[in-house]
């Protein structure tokens, strides 16, 4: 009977521990909720059938007891095992042996029993996975003092798909990226938590600042341990900044409101005013009394304050709230704070309110004390002499306090413009300079400071190493540096050459950027050029056939990286033989048997390759017809020989590099002819009357001078260019007079042409986006132009003047050779008068003498070297003149409007204007009618 009863004791134990939701843990558990693990043998020799009541998941049959096994924990003394066996169940992703990886079980290992940690250790570190939502260790058997271990777990369900409710059809795509959610991924609190706050801060970004957000978890029968998340999305209503309000500030409102770039106010109409007030706000609203008491119509900005609570007007303001944007905006009012010498300047407080007309915000504001530059001396300066340093530092006594000024001129924070006293230093090879400005004595409202020198050595330039030149060979981007070996370092020539090389045009602008890397101890410095390639070849095509006149079309290519002295070397055409930064232009055009056209340019930047000595040459041949034959009502051969006009010219030219005034400068000087030969053909019957049939030389010497300093050539930020040009005949009807006397003066064309060209560009405000590039730039630019004569006696050439008006699209068809002036908001016009602008494409007549001016603001939209975008609004003012004795210029054709451009490598420039002519305007003109849409490819025109 007692061996009866020790038997069903037994059996109890047993049945205890073997059950998954066994009550007293034997092993400790990593989390309260997890499943204990549980002393029981496994043997595989089928002795015994499995106890009742187990738990179905053990499907090995238990066929015998181990009492050492079932009492393990329960000796009074611990004891040293091994583990023989380690084996892994429930994990159907993940590999046994990474499992016991993270485990950090091994066979072999030495285990305490009771009392060691191995166990509740290795739970842990497989818990802390987040992979598993549940973890058991068991120990299968016992032989002497080996071991077999079993690790369970169970592992989470992953991630079969994901949908969203609430959301519209077209958020969704963009939503479902930012959750960061991937299928097949294991589905973890920390994976819930971080798409919906994903999730939030997408609506929030659009100005959502209510969203909820709940995501239900739902078994996926339809794969094995698999789940679908449905978030819920609640967006409420769009919050947007109603007013932004300062507190005890004396700086006036409008200048700390235009600090916050990111936070701005909404647009607002209404006779009833917000009354919203909080904690903070103890001030009392500007009423009508206080206007007129302080006489505030006499006050814009009085005027402005009193009637801001009933209408603003804010066109490109979103006033949308982002939180980021707005804690950066606050640093920004403190700086401007900073700025003016409110050193000690800080916002107290903050606080938003909602209302039913929107977000309410209040700052409250702690201006301090304003503060003054006292005496500024310099320590330590040896190079150079305390006066020219405080010459350049530009800060006297009494100045207003503005710490990032000061920083601004020392150098401590580098500007590209340059002028600072590191500058100075760095540009004498003191690479190691450094500067320390320190505050000796603050007394009242006065600051002094001791600005401390550290000299250091100077450097020299050793190694130059380019990389990134896929087809651009070394020696074009190396020609370019002024970053020599041997030479004393300079930032300014580390900047010159950044600006040399992003003007070939061959490289990403963007991301040439030099890898400075010095070395004190040797006083050497070495500079990694780093480019990435961009095409710059450009394709024109187009092609046509129809009415009659036969084949149209155009094809032109240019290749702006070409080399011309590998084009007979067969493995150097891949495609084709580039990489020498040399310039080769082709281009057929055309129209039937009307008209047809051939051009061929090639220009070498570096002549002889070890001076900037360009030297260019290009011919083309060109002919009009009249080729349509009435009698057939055709375009015929025939009638194209009978009646034309064939322009064939050439041009050679070369310029020099110059290194006075400064090496921005170059002169250079061309010779160029054309011809004309006329049959049965009228050019002008105005200015030519009677010449129909003869030939017309045209050559000329052109002179010129340029200053070219932008940073780069597609959308520059900074720099100018300045060109300076003369075209001149020789005198031929003083060298013959008797030329006036012939039945075509103009065999032998005589004039002189003076052009000048003026463009500057200014960056406006500070750098922004990722990559901070994006900025507005404007741009100002002056033109003007003369034609003049050498004989009284005879008129101003006909040939070579000017067309002012219109887009400037095509030269093509210039028969005379003239300049096109682009006017964007006007057509062709041929009259002083600017109100007198007829709809044409051409004129009779062309003027002598022209002035345009030019002012244009743009932004950036992309650059990149795959496309380069940027907008403009623009103001014009143009006209031209015959004479000096009509010549006034202030009577100008005036016209404003906006403007996109896009640079594709293929394709060059593609450019939309829509102009305005405000003078076109008068006389019941619609706004349509002094309006125009011009369209401009490949270059910008004048």
């Amino acid at each position: 009977m007692r061996y009866l009863s020790a038997i069903a004791l037994f059996y109890l134990v047993c049945l205890v521990n073997i059950r998954a939701d066994a009550q007293q843990p034997i092993i400790p558990m990593a989390k309260p909720d997890t499943i204990p693990g549980a002393v029981i043998q496994r043997d595989t020799s089928g002795l015994m059938n499995a106890l009742p009541n187990a738990n179905p998941a053990d499907t090995t049959p238990v066929t015998s007891l181990n009492a050492d096994l079932l009492n393990i924990y329960n000796q009074p003394f611990p004891k040293k095992y091994k583990i023989a066996n380690i084996t892994v169940t429930g994990n159907n992703y993940f590999d046994q042996n990474l499992l016991l990886s993270i485990a950090g079980l091994n066979t072999g290992d030495e285990v305490s029993l009771p009392g060691g940690d191995n166990f509740s250790r290795a739970i842990n570190k497989l818990w802390s996975q987040n992979y598993f939502s549940d973890i058991a260790i068991y120990l299968t058997a016992l032989k002497g003092d080996a071991i077999s271990v079993e690790v369970h777990v169970t592992e989470r369900p992953r991630l079969s798909r994901y949908e969203f409710g609430g959301v519209k059809k077209g958020e969704k795509d963009d939503l479902a990226p930012k959750t960061g959610l991937v299928i097949n991924r294991v589905i973890t609190e920390n994976v819930k938590r971080t798409s919906v706050d994903a999730i939030k801060k997408f609506y929030s970004d659009k100005g959502f600042r209510n969203v909820q957000v709940s995501v239900q978890e739902i078994k996926d029968t339809s794969a094995p341990n698999s789940s679908i998340l449905v978030y819920n999305v609640e967006r409420g209503s769009k919050v947007k900044i109603a007013e932004i309000n300062f507190l005890n500030n004396t700086i006036s409102e409008d200048k700390l409101k235009s600090q916050m770039k990111g936070t701005k106010e909404k647009s607002h109409l209404t006779l009833f005013p917000s009354k919203n007030k909080t904690r903070y706000d103890d001030s009392t609203n500007y009423g009508f009394n206080d206007y007129m008491k302080d006489w505030g119509f006499l006050s814009f900005s009085k005027t402005k304050t009193l009637l801001e609570p009933y209408i603003k007007i804010k066109p490109f303001s979103s006033a949308k709230f982002d939180a980021k944007k707005y804690e950066e905006d606050k640093n920004k009012v403190v700086a401007y704070y900073n700025s003016l010498g409110y050193r000690d300047a800080m916002i107290v407080k903050d606080d938003t309110v909602n209302a039913k007309d929107g977000l309410h915000l209040y700052l409250d504001v702690d201006e301090g004390h304003k503060y003054y530059f006292g005496n500024i001396g310099f320590s330590n300066a040896a190079k150079y002499s305390d006066s020219l340093l405080t010459a350049i530092l530009g800060i006297k006594k009494g100045d207003t306090y503005n710490r990032e000024l000061l920083e601004k001129k020392l150098g401590i924070n580098v500007s590209p413009e340059g002028g600072d006293i590191s500058g100075l230093y760095m540009d004498d090879g003191y690479l190691f300079f450094r500067v320390d400005p320190v505050e000796t004595a603050v007394y009242n409202d006065t600051i002094d400071y001791d600005i401390r020198v550290t000299e250091g050595p100077q450097a020299t330039f050793k190694n130059i190493r380019i990389s990134g030149n896929d087809r651009t060979k070394e020696h074009v981007i190396r020609r370019e540096l002024r970053t020599l070996p041997g030479e004393k370092f300079s930032r300014t020539d580390v900047i010159r050459s950044q600006r040399e090389i992003a003007n070939l045009g061959f490289f990403n602008q963007e991301k040439i950027v030099p890898d400075i890397v010095p070395d004190q101890e040797n006083g050497t410095v070495d500079v990694n050029w780093q480019v990435e390639e961009k095409s710059g070849d450009q394709l024109e095509l187009s092609a046509g056939f129809g009415g009659g006149i036969g084949v149209t079309g155009t094809l032109g290519v240019t290749f702006n990286n070409f080399s011309v002295k590998n084009i007979f070397r067969k493995s150097a055409w891949d495609p084709l033989p580039v990489g020498d930064g040399q310039k080769l232009s082709v281009r057929v055009q055309s129209n039937g048997r009307a008209y047809r056209s051939y051009n061929a340019s090639f220009t070498e930047p570096w002549l002889g390759g070890k001076k900037r000595n360009a030297f260019s040459v290009s011919v083309y041949d060109t002919k009009f017809a009249n080729a349509y034959d009435p009698s057939t009502g055709t375009y015929t051969k025939r009638a194209a020989d009978t009646s034309f006009f064939r322009t064939t010219g050439f041009s050679v030219g070369l310029s020099k590099q110059l290194k006075w005034p400064d090496d921005y400068f170059t002169a250079g000087v061309a010779l160029e002819y054309a011809r004309y030969q006329l049959k049965n053909y009228y050019i002008d019957p105005t200015n030519l009357p009677g010449f129909n049939n003869g030939f017309s030389n045209n050559i000329s010497l052109k002179f010129t001078l340029q200053r070219y300093s932008e940073d780069q050539q597609i959308f520059p930020r900074t720099g100018s260019n300045f060109l300076l040009t003369l075209q001149a005949t020789p005198p031929f009807s003083l060298i013959n007079p008797d030329i006036k006397n012939w039945k075509n003066p103009y065999t032998l064309v005589e004039y002189y042409k003076w052009r000048f060209s003026g463009e500057w560009f200014v960056p406006i405000g500070r750098p922004t986006g990722p990559d901070n590039n994006k900025q507005f730039v404007m741009k100002l630019a002056a033109k003007y132009g003369y034609i003049g004569r050498y004989n009284s006696d005879l008129q101003i050439s006909p040939f070579e003047r000017f067309q002012v008006g219109d887009a400037g699209l095509s030269n093509s068809y210039a028969l005379l050779g003239y300049d096109i002036i682009a006017q964007r908001g006007y057509p062709v016009y041929q009259t002083s008068d600017p109100r007198v602008n007829p709809d044409q494409q051409g004129a009779s007549e062309y003027f002598t003498i022209f002035n345009k001016y030019t002012l244009e603001l743009r932004y950036p939209f992309a650059l990149n070297p795959s496309s380069t975008i940027y907008a403009l609004g623009f103001f014009e003012a143009a006209n031209g003149w015959y004479s000096f004795r009509d010549y006034n210029p202030f009577r100008l054709r005036r016209s404003v409007g906006l403007g996109v451009r896009f640079f594709l490598p293929m394709f060059g420039l593609l450019g939309f204007d829509y102009g305005v002519g405000l003078d076109r305007f008068g006389n019941g003109t619609k706004f349509k009618d002094a309006s125009r849409f011009t369209f401009m490819l490949g270059y910008e025109p004048d």
